[in-house]
């Protein structure tokens, strides 16, 4: 209906996975070659893990286009196979000469056999399991049994596990430990940025033949980023109808209003702020609090300069901070949490007592951790008599990729024992009612 209004020979938003619509940005393309030659090189079981509508099944499309044509690819597109029919279900795919009565040990046999076959023909043979999340813990045991499919130097089967979040979370079931060590390679998708969106949308657009500046203002991209959370589905379904919104408007361009347009009539909530405007009034208020606070406490360093005065400054005092680097450390925490999404996670490095501010300063001024600084921000919790300083690093889309950064960290910060945690939970434990001082 808008093509022709924007110049566009074929939709540039559809959901379904189009590979010569594939982005390679935020980090798509990168994962795709390293999923090539994991498969092409790899020895152990190989697993691609995002969020709904993250772009997991665009992937598997690339590999089927990208990968060596000696490499034949097998789908298993229902994961909720039980553990005796997923033998049945690989070579029937494979053609092999099998019903649902063969036994479990002549189709193993069979399977073999042929695998051999192709080995001996310089073939290979990968399986994709789609929405591996869905499959029951048996049958993933049952896979790490194919996995032993070997010669003396090659696998005669590789795997590669397509994953929700959820699939991290069953293979950390005990009773599937081992299928978790055959794990060689391990892929997350994280969501797009907004930066990344604001490409993604332009590398669309003119894909599908659009010529000219990029079609969405930055305050649309914003408020579309907010929105889909950095998700493509998400992004394509919003994308289609505000381009739909601003083709009704007789617009060239696509606007605020017109993405609000296209969350409400998919279902989505239109945010009121962007996230600049977010960070322009927390950055005001907490400048007006920042001022209210040094002018109190210069009063109070007055009143006390006075001999013939008593003055204890209150436990309150404890939030202002002296050394410069943990203001601007506190500083950069505050816009963080300003724009930072309650549903991702963050990894908690350090905590110390509020008495011990000076330690917290110190450690930070560590050479390892200079790399990483930006990405290290600083929070107060507990009560006035037992307040706490918590050093945290980074957010994350999932659990499982903060998990997986974990092993990524600096051995300093590895020794405290690091745990993942919920943004959310981070920002309750930041709001909780102080206890009162008598």
């Amino acid at each position: 209906m808008y093509y022709q209004h924007f110049g566009l020979n074929y939709p540039p938003f559809k959901i379904t996975p189009d590979p010569q619509l594939f982005y390679r940005g935020g980090d798509r393309g990168l994962v795709l070659e390293a999923l090539i030659y994991a498969i092409c090189h790899g020895e152990g079981i190989i697993k691609l893990v995002g969020e709904v509508g993250s772009g997991k099944t665009m992937l598997c499309r690339m590999l089927e286009q990208n990968l060596p044509k000696h490499i034949e690819i097998v789908y298993l597109l229902n994961p909720r196979l039980q553990p005796e029919m997923i033998l049945h279900a690989i070579a029937f795919e494979l053609q092999l000469p099998i019903t649902p009565q063969t036994h479990r040990l002549e189709v193993i046999h069979l399977l073999q056999n042929k695998l051999l076959e192709k080995h001996a023909a310089h073939q290979q043979v990968v399986v994709f399991i789609e929405e591996a999340q869905e499959m029951p813990l048996q049958t993933l045991e049952e896979i790490r049994l194919l996995s032993n499919l070997e010669t003396t130097q090659h696998k005669l089967l590789q795997i590669v596990l397509f994953g929700q979040p959820e699939l991290d979370t069953n293979l950390a079931t005990p009773s599937i430990r081992q299928l978790r060590e055959r794990i060689t390679h391990r892929f997350y998708l994280r969501a797009l940025h907004t930066k990344d969106i604001a490409d993604y949308l332009h590398f669309r657009m003119g894909t599908a033949g659009y010529q000219g500046q990029p079609v969405f203002t930055q305050k649309a991209v914003e408020r579309l980023s907010q929105i889909s959370q950095g998700l493509i589905r998400r992004i394509n379904i919003l994308a289609d109808k505000a381009l739909l919104a601003a083709y009704s408007d007789n617009m060239s361009l696509v606007t605020v209003k017109h993405v609000c347009m296209a969350a409400r009539d998919s279902g989505f909530s239109c945010i009121a702020l962007t996230q600049r405007e977010s960070i322009m009034i927390f950055i005001i208020v907490l400048s007006i609090l920042l001022g209210i606070s040094i002018y109190w406490y210069q009063q109070q360093q007055e009143l006390s300069a006075t001999p013939t005065t008593a003055v204890t400054a209150p436990s309150t005092m404890n939030y202002l901070i002296t050394d410069k680097l943990l203001q601007q450390r506190q500083l950069a925490t505050a816009q963080w949490l300003a724009t930072v999404n309650s549903d991702y996670y963050t990894i908690q490095v350090m905590q110390v007592m509020e008495g011990k501010l000076e330690e917290l300063a110190k450690f930070l001024r560590k050479p390892e951790l200079q790399p990483i600084l930006t990405n290290l921000y600083i929070y107060r919790s507990g009560s006035e008599k037992n307040a706490v300083w918590g050093l945290i690093y980074h957010q994350f889309v999932d659990a499982a990729s903060a998990t997986a950064a974990i092993a990524q960290l600096p051995d300093v910060l590895q020794r405290n024992r690091p745990f993942v945690q919920m943004i959310s939970q981070l920002r309750e434990k930041m709001t909780e009612k102080k206890e009162k001082v008598p």
